[in-house]
């Protein structure tokens, strides 16, 4: 434990102010998002009698539409050379769009302002990671996600916490919490341009023309697409949270109390996100994807029997320790296996399958629901990631090289702020 500490420190130590600067802007952005996030399943069902697979549908499509656009603005970062103006555009785009939420008088406006939202996260999305995979030392790689990762979801509970308070102090207005949210979004963009310096572009790099033709895809290689086919499998396990949050409210939970299910989740989530990147950096990254799977097939068998509200606390925290262990290490891997000056089009690629399986798992999630009950929602959840295991078991299996610290690169990566 000492020595784990201690390694912790160190790791700290060795990750570049850009990463940490970059870690409180997701901080800020997820507090505004979070805010809005937490109440919006409920606003939506309770206040404008929106159905359970409109729900999943509106979720659904929101996050395919973030990982669609992420394609295009990774590939074009590579293209460009440049990562930080993306970032800040879509960071933008995000902050000046929360005050629709507040002001939407029918779900089409909700649907529009969460399409507009989410547009702004794909456009920042896989710059900001290729920005962060440029910018991290090699050997503190995992720890550099897991930090970002950390810091995002540190927000990703304050939010909840603040729209609870918010809903208190003011009888359950969800409008006011909306208009709170609109602040830190904007503190987020006035951070990201004052405080991160992008590196420059290291000599000799090979020059992008064309980062979505086949050749270039090509050059992307078989130990990435690998991990994008488990990620996708994986990824049709991960319904929205929207689910969660529905699941408690419906097993008694009071409408002022139902962010709560978000900082459960998201308290975990952050404790783990940052240790679990650190021991990637020491053992094999596949071994920990291993555990986190295991832990959501565990989440989703809780949270379909959870016979009151203390199991499905347990089956929250569960879904948050898994993931702790998955997300910052899947981006990892795509850092690891693609080739530098591909980052950008790597991390889009990888979002954009895991996007348009997410959609269909919400639809999907929705249609159980609504049809069954949520059991069989999370039933479904443990089989698909029953599937993905087995796959990740045999691409281990196959690749036993894919995973290591540092199995494919360059270790002229730059360093800096």
């Amino acid at each position: 434990m000492e020595q784990f500490k201690e390694n912790t420190s160190v790791r700290l130590g060795t990750i570049p102010a850009g990463i940490w600067a970059l870690g409180f802007v997701s901080l800020l952005m997820d507090v505004s998002s979070e805010m809005i996030h937490a109440l919006l399943p409920i606003y939506l069902v309770t206040v404008m009698g929106a159905s359970m697979v409109t729900v999943g549908t509106i979720e659904g499509i929101a996050e395919a539409t973030a990982a669609i656009t992420k394609v295009f603005s990774g590939a074009l970062s590579d293209w460009l050379g440049k990562r930080k103006l993306l970032a800040v555009i879509g960071y933008g785009l995000a902050a000046f769009t929360k005050p629709v939420f507040p002001l939407a008088s029918s779900i089409g406006w909700l649907v529009a302002a969460r399409f507009v939202d989410r547009v702004g996260k794909g456009i920042r999305g896989a710059p900001r990671d290729a920005l962060i995979a440029d910018i991290a030392p090699a050997h503190a790689r995992g720890a550099s996600f897991g930090l970002r990762q950390a810091l995002d979801t540190v927000g990703a509970f304050i939010g909840p916490l603040l729209a609870i308070g918010l809903m208190w102090l003011t009888a359950n207005q969800f409008r006011t919490v909306f208009w709170a949210a609109v602040v830190p979004g904007l503190l987020a963009v006035v951070l990201l341009v004052a405080a991160v310096r992008e590196p420059a572009r290291p000599a000799g790099l090979r020059e992008v023309r064309a980062p979505l033709s086949l050749s270039e895809l090509s050059q992307l290689g078989s130990r990435f697409w690998l991990v994008v086919c488990v990620a996708t499998v994986f990824a049709l396990a991960r319904f929205s949270e929207a689910f969660l949050i529905l699941r408690a409210q419906g097993m008694g939970l009071p409408v002022v109390l139902v962010p709560l299910v978000l900082v459960v989740m998201n308290v975990i989530y952050s404790l783990a996100a940052y240790p679990a990147g650190v021991l990637s950096d020491r053992v094999n990254r596949l071994t920990m994807l291993i555990l986190g799977f295991l832990i959501l097939i565990a989440a989703d068998i809780v949270l379909a029997f959870p016979g009151n509200l203390t199991g499905v606390a347990l089956g929250v925290a569960l879904w948050g320790l898994h993931m702790g262990l998955t997300q910052g290490l899947l981006a990892t891997l795509v850092a690891d296996t693609a080739p530098p000056e591909l980052r950008g089009t790597a991390f889009g690629m990888f979002n954009l399958s895991g996007g348009l399986a997410l959609l269909a798992a919400s639809l999907l999630a929705g249609a159980l629901w609504d049809l069954f009950g949520p059991r069989m929602t999370f039933l479904a959840g443990a089989g698909f990631t029953a599937l993905a295991l087995l796959g990740l078991g045999l691409v281990r299996w196959l690749m036993p090289s894919l995973g290591r610290n540092g199995s494919t690169e360059e270790e002229g990566t730059v360093s800096g702020s």
